[in-house]
């Protein structure tokens, strides 16, 4: 019989291991699979993790990103350094994309200010100058926010791309507005540079807690997991998913270091 471990994979910003370690205790109560790991780096994760992964004993892994979208490390780094892992690594997309993040979203907005016609809710995430996963990502909350929920409107806005975090306030027609970033924990960015750039010591916008801890983030893993376990016959064709060819294309290399002994 196979054994399964999901290992949860983010880097380590300020309350990173409090919240991974709540999902992955939620997952392991549930029985999703085997054993649950946690995983955080600082900034290099072939280096930071690879012994970590050398001894991960289970038959399949499935690797989730717990970040809201794709960066560089998500899509060079972490995959590199899963090439350690002795089993199969069943790669997952960022837990962002899933649709619970979006009830997690209008609950974080709804503890604060309730959605009516005359409040504005602000979609924060972090952006960036040369990839579009970020954005695409917040869109497509955004999108189903101003379907199904009640606010005025839903606006995005980034910390490195336009439409800029110090600039919605301006374009709010709401009289009164609720932010919520699209973090998983808390980070320099949600502490310190978001609240600068709202201004929120000006008054009128209200700013909520990342995902963090909340049961859904936990509803999300467990989704992808599944998913994962039904697409594996379909990724061992040649049409495999991005993330599935991310893991089979991303080695470290011997001028680096990193090179696999």
């Amino acid at each position: 019989m196979t054994s399964e471990s999901i290992l949860l994979v983010a880097r380590d910003t300020r309350n990173a291991r409090e919240v991974l370690g709540e999902h992955a205790d939620r997952l392991r109560r549930r029985g999703v699979v085997d054993d649950v790991e946690v995983a955080t780096y600082e900034s290099e994760p072939v280096r930071e993790l690879r012994e970590q992964f050398e001894r991960v004993a289970a038959d399949t892994v499935y690797a989730v990103p717990m970040c809201a979208a794709h960066t560089h490390e998500t899509t060079d780094d972490v995959p590199a350094a899963l090439s350690y892992v002795p089993g199969n690594v069943r790669y997952c997309e960022p837990l962002g994309g899933s649709p619970a993040v979006t009830e997690v979203i209008e609950a974080r907005g709804e503890e604060l200010l309730p959605a009516s016609e005359d409040v504005s809710l602000i979609l924060v995430g972090f952006g960036s100058s040369a990839k579009p996963y970020h954005r695409q990502t917040v869109d497509y909350h955004a999108a189903r926010l101003r379907e199904q929920s009640a606010y005025r409107e839903v606006l995005p806005c980034y910390l490195l791309q336009n439409p800029a975090v110090e600039c919605v306030r301006y374009n709010a027609t709401g009289s009164r507005s609720v932010a919520v970033p699209l973090f998983l924990s808390r980070t320099e960015a949600t502490e310190r540079r978001i609240p600068a750039e709202l201004e929120l010591d000006r008054g009128g916008i209200e700013y909520a807690d990342p995902l963090g801890e909340h049961p859904r983030i936990t509803d999300a893993v467990h989704a992808e997991v599944a998913k994962q376990r039904a697409l594996a016959p379909v990724d061992a064709a040649t049409d495999a998913s991005f993330e599935t060819r991310l893991t089979r294309s991303r080695r470290p290399v011997a001028t680096d270091g990193e090179g696999r002994r």
